[in-house]
């Protein structure tokens, strides 16, 4: 019980200070969002979002590897095997590095054809494009050659030090927006090369701080063929999962350019911007639990990896819904004081991106316990052909006419049947409970969600005044959802827990208060 008590606090001080981090990169991305828009303006900021998503389009191949890294060595620290740790990390290190050339060749060769020819781009920008493209490829390989670095920081729970670099990163990217104000020179062309710079500094950091605190970063070159053909093993079943993954977010912003023009993909860019800046937080919680998930199968432990798996669905829904509910009810007064130029079509991918966000949340913990059993193939296998359709249907869809927004219609019908695909398979994999999933997370989270829903509804559509209607909104999503997920979304023993945790809190700052009283 220790051990478990342990866990679950590491879970919540990570949690803690990943969400410092959070909050401090939240304030300056949109801030940085704002003024990057608004500077490069609705095309420039477009073409950025589309060329940048060229290069991601490669990355299926670095992402299969990247989660087979982070597998093995969270699955190596479960069972305290620190010399196969050393071995895990220096082969996957010798992966990336070969996944870093193959992804080079195909970006230089087959990537640079398709932005010069197939890619909706103002003739007159067509060299700044370029320039984009160039120094997102020269990122992206500094990125795959980190991954391992990365992993480590990940699977070692250092959540302070991810952290750390992550507001570092952040702060450079203000100072970014500034020296954009500063220059005269093509601001989409310099833009990219301080981006460029940013990550080399990044990564760096990343790799310095690896290689002295964690004995398995000191790569030692060698060839182990019996190692080499597990982890391809896993991560070529990944590779599937992960193509999928790239060609239903990255393949739909290129559709959308070919088919529309650049101001969609910037339409398209705010939205995931603000996704981003929401899902933030749930990605947070989901990566401070996840390699308990796997260490937890590692030990054999499936009662405590179960009930980190519902609750992790659970609570990242809840925390995703607290977020997004003001979001999705007045998402066009936000945007209209975030942003001085709102490009067509942002509100609607704005609610769109969000559902189909909520409903990916509910997975997250299903996806980390498939990779923690180690066997992946029908997983990947059938969930990765779902969500591959997601590309061929947006484009008939878009052929015959149809609006932009019909790509995230059928994103999230396939997400939604994904789910329940992953809990099939999952509950095979790992013997959990199809019953109890469906009953403790979906039908509470189905419950929470519509009565939560009803009062900033009402009030959105009773009140007229724009700014005192967002404040109402905004109070009433924090309370009608706060009250919903404690009394229906919790069970019994949970209440109590945290009815434990607030007495605690008020008695403790009682305690202070006396003493500062002299009393």
């Amino acid at each position: 019980m220790m051990s478990k008590s342990g866990n679950n606090s590491r879970i919540a001080r990570n949690t803690v200070i990943l969400y410092f981090r959070l909050l401090f990169s939240l304030i300056v991305s949109l801030y940085t969002s704002r003024v990057i828009l608004n500077t490069l303006g609705i095309d420039d900021f477009g073409i950025y979002n589309v060329v940048g998503g060229l290069v991601v389009m490669f990355s299926f191949l670095n992402s299969s590897m990247s989660s087979a890294t982070q597998r093995f060595l969270a699955y190596e620290l479960g069972k305290k095997e620190y010399d196969q740790l050393g071995k895990v990390f220096s082969m996957s290190l010798n992966i990336h590095v070969i996944i870093g050339f193959i992804i080079f060749v195909l970006a230089e060769v087959i990537g640079v054809w398709f932005l010069n020819t197939q890619l909706n781009i103002p003739t007159v920008r067509i060299n700044a494009a370029n320039w984009v493209y160039q120094f997102s490829v020269f990122s992206f390989m500094l990125t795959i050659m980190s991954v391992p670095y990365n992993a480590s920081i990940v699977a070692r729970e250092r959540m302070n030090v991810y952290a750390y670099i992550s507001i570092i990163e952040v702060s450079l990217k203000l100072l970014i927006v500034f020296m954009l104000q500063w220059f005269g020179y093509d601001k989409l062309k310099m833009y990219a090369v301080l981006v460029f710079v940013v990550t080399i500094i990044i990564q760096l950091t990343q790799i310095y701080y690896c290689k002295y605190h964690f004995r398995e970063c000191r790569y030692v070159f060698s060839w182990n063929r019996s190692l080499y053909k597990t982890l391809m093993s896993y991560a070529g079943w990944n590779l599937w999962g992960n193509a999928a993954s790239v060609a239903m977010n990255q393949g739909i912003n290129i559709l959308l350019n070919i088919f529309f023009s650049p101001a969609v993909n910037a339409a398209r860019g705010v939205a995931y911007q603000v996704n981003g800046a929401v899902n933030g937080f749930v990605s947070n919680f989901q990566m401070a639990i996840n390699p308990q998930i796997v260490k937890s199968y590692a030990k054999g432990d499936k009662t405590y990896m179960h009930q980190l798996i519902i609750q992790g669905s659970k609570y990242s829904f809840y925390l995703l819904f607290l977020l997004s509910l003001p979001i999705l009810i007045e998402t066009e007064s936000i945007l209209a004081w975030w942003l001085k130029i709102v490009p067509d079509y942002t509100a609607t991918f704005c609610r769109l991106v969000l559902l189909n966000t909520l409903i990916d949340s509910i997975s997250g913990t299903l996806m980390t316990a498939a990779q923690a059993s180690g066997r992946i193939k029908v997983y990947q296998s059938v969930v990765g052909g779902l969500l591959l359709l997601i590309l061929p249907i947006s484009f008939l869809l878009l052929k015959f006419g149809y609006p932009p927004q019909t790509t995230l219609f059928v994103s999230i019908a396939i997400s939604f049947m994904a789910l329940f695909i992953r809990l099939r398979i999952v509950s095979a994999l790992v013997n959990l409970s199809t019953h109890i999933f469906l009953k403790e997370v979906l039908l509470k989270l189905l419950l929470v969600s519509i009565v939560a829903i009803a009062i900033p509804i009402l009030i959105k559509i009773n009140i007229e005044n724009e700014l005192i209607r967002f404040i109402l909104v905004c109070l009433a999503s924090l309370l009608s959802v706060s009250l919903s997920v404690f009394f229906i979304g919790l069970k019994r023993n949970e209440q109590v827990y945290i009815k434990r945790k607030i007495k605690s809190i008020i008695d403790e700052v009682k305690m202070k208060k006396n003493v500062a009283n002299g009393e």
